[in-house]
């Protein structure tokens, strides 16, 4: 039996028209893309970026200071101010609403101020380090400081804007609460990145390119940020963007993107020449041999919660040109979150919205309050009595304070009381019966706490500067109290002095806390003529608020 040894040709054909059928969905699909390049064209340039509101509360020279409206209904005592870079325009913090580091700090209840740079003139080309950290980031701490009632303040830096934190942070210890850094250069001794090695001395004169243009040309830099990486930015994103031509809102996030990427600004030409030699180059800051002015930057002075934020696949600003800063600073305070993102990507990408941002809002409440007075005492309470003090500051007003107070047996008094030092003093004294006193020295808040049995003493050391400054008031009232008797207030004779003794409120400091109902009850007169008393003691021993 012979075999049929024809080949078959049905298989050229299918290969063909195959061939053809592919051909023809590619040209269908890029004919049908090519319609929508208008529309795209035209949604990409109605992208909105830094779509936050925001008012400019200060102003100087060219900066403005941004203060961003609040989300919730209560926020956090203390605020944080953003010092973005010198280098491109800050709203690639506040993108767009899904990736907006703003955004997510505004809704952790976080207080949001931000630095603006804008761009220097040529009148601004020899600002210097010192120009940018002792006169702007000051001003701009010291204004956010007053309007927010804090003596100290959480500071987030981003990039260069980071370094400047630290050398700020450095030279006013006792101004910063907190210290955030994203993606931040401070240790140049052969790291791996890409700046580094651009930047080299034995390459690179950055005072040749001042000399040359006075202001460094935001092109100019945008040019060598571009070539760090120059297939990925000058080919593959665009064939990205080809790709996904359809999606409407990939092509939106692509020009926000592609906004921020071009928008570059100018850099003062001194700052410039200052960083590169200084901090890249010399790696001074690091050293600890970093002088601004004169005035040496003196790193062990960073005594305050650090944080540092870093992107695994950083090229700009490895992890490695980072952590090693945690070991010469002096606070042991640290902590260092690693994320699998680059250098924007840290401040845009989706995952770090949906991970990486929440830890960081969650991180600068936890440090945001420092210990209560209540929290103080505490600690001598508990020594002497065996009683523990627990303080919550997110209940309430944001100027109340929850006291719990519990021993080996339960739970024995909570109450949420006026976050005011001789309110926290008082209560805890008619609770369990004490006499509290407070002094303060170097070493820290000696705490006497007086029962029947006697009097014990501790020394408090763990303490910010502004719970000391607090003390130190509370000890002021009290003594401007003490010259004073219940009969001195205008309206209390022996008999009304007599009933407020009997309910606990023995002198005009404590009448000057106390609340209307309570006193018109001990008193047995109206709560206005309450309100009127508690007016006129509060004006003997100055101004508390309620």
């Amino acid at each position: 039996m012979l075999t049929d040894r024809r080949p078959d040709l049905r298989l050229p054909f299918e290969t063909l028209l195959s061939a053809h059928r592919t051909v023809l969905q590619t040209a269908t699909e890029g004919l049908h893309k090519t319609t929508l390049v208008p529309d795209r064209l035209e949604d990409a340039a109605s992208a909105d970026v830094g779509q936050t509101p925001s008012e400019v509360v200060y102003t100087e020279n060219k900066l403005e200071l941004l203060r961003y409206e609040s989300v919730t209904e209560h926020q956090h005592r203390v605020p944080i101010l953003i010092v973005y870079a010198l280098i491109n325009r800050p709203y690639i913090l506040d993108l767009q609403p899904d990736r907006s580091i703003v955004r997510r700090l505004l809704e952790a209840g976080h207080d949001v101020y931000l630095i603006d740079w804008h761009e220097p003139s040529e009148l601004d080309t020899s600002l210097s380090l010192h120009d940018y950290v002792n006169r702007y980031v000051r001003n701009c701490v010291d204004e956010v400081c007053e309007r927010s009632s804090q003596n100290a303040i959480n500071v987030l830096g981003y990039c260069m804007g980071g370094t400047m934190s630290v050398v700020y942070a450095a030279l006013y210890p006792e101004k910063v609460n907190a210290l955030g850094l994203m993606a931040t250069g401070l240790y140049f001794d052969d790291t791996g990145g890409i700046l580094e090695l651009w930047g080299d001395e034995e390459h690179y004169d950055p005072r040749s390119v001042t000399e040359t243009f006075g202001n460094v040309p935001g092109e100019f830099l945008a040019a060598g940020f571009d070539q760090m990486d120059p297939v990925p930015n000058n080919v593959t994103k665009y064939v990205n963007l080809y790709d996904r031509l359809e999606n409407e809102d990939f092509v939106k996030n692509f020009a926000r993107m592609e906004q921020w990427l071009s928008d570059s600004v100018d850099v003062a030409g001194g700052v410039y020449a200052q960083f590169l030699e200084d901090i890249y180059q010399d790696n001074r800051l690091y050293e600890n041999e970093l002088t601004i002015d004169g005035e040496h930057v003196d790193v062990t002075n960073i005594d305050m919660p650090l944080l540092q934020i870093l992107g695994d696949y950083d090229n700009l600003v490895p992890p490695e040109a980072s952590k090693p800063f945690n070991d010469v600073v002096g606070t042991d305070d640290v902590s260092t979150i690693e994320y699998p993102s680059g250098h924007v990507g840290l401040a845009m990408s989706n995952g770090a919205h949906r991970d990486l941002w929440p830890e960081v809002a969650e991180w600068f409440l936890e440090h945001s309050e420092r210990p209560t007075l209540a929290d103080v005492i505490g600690d001598g309470i508990e020594e002497t009595l065996g009683v523990d003090v627990e303080t919550d500051v997110t209940v309430g007003d944001v100027d109340e304070v929850e006291v719990v107070l519990a021993d080996d047996d339960g739970e024995i008094a909570r109450e949420v009381i006026t976050r005011d030092a001789t309110a926290i003093e008082t209560f805890l004294e008619h609770t369990l019966g004490v006499e509290i006193g407070l002094d303060t020295g170097p070493e820290g808040i000696a705490v006497e706490v007086e029962t029947d049995e006697g009097v014990v003493t501790t020394v408090v050391k763990d303490i910010g500067e502004a719970i000391r400054t607090e003390v130190e008031e509370a000890a002021e009232e009290v003594a401007v109290a003490g010259s004073y008797d219940l009969e001195n207030v205008n309206g209390i004779g022996a008999t009304y002095a007599k009933r407020l003794r009997v309910a606990g409120i023995d002198s005009v400091s404590e009448l000057a806390v106390a609340d209307d109902a309570r006193v018109a009850e001990a008193a047995a007169v109206t709560e206005e003529l309450a309100g009127t008393w508690i007016t006129r003691a509060r004006e003997l021993v100055g101004p508390t608020e309620k």
